[in-house]
């Protein structure tokens, strides 16, 4: 394994946290903006449609993976202006 992919790995751990946060938090503002007053519903929701679940999920699904993407690729390419060389 290259040196610089494992002096990556602290970078991209904490990267990963920080993304997550991200995408909860534009997770829960995208949900109200959509119109829904009350929390995203957990699939065991009784109290929730089928369509609200799914929608609900593939929706957190989405913002996850786009958030993730972009703080990682930022990451890397942080690291390459600063190092010189890609992380991956």
């Amino acid at each position: 394994m290259k040196a610089s992919k494992i002096a990556y790995k602290p970078v991209g751990l904490a990267l990963g946290a920080v993304s997550g946060m991200a995408a909860g938090a534009l997770f829960k503002q995208t949900w109200k903006i959509l119109g829904h007053d009350e929390a995203a519903p957990d699939a065991t929701d009784e109290e929730r449609s089928w369509h609200e679940v799914l929608l609900a999920a593939t929706l957190q699904g989405a913002i996850f993976a786009g958030v993730k993407a972009a703080v990682d690729r930022a990451g890397a390419t942080a690291t390459r202006r600063l190092t010189g060389t890609w992380p991956g």
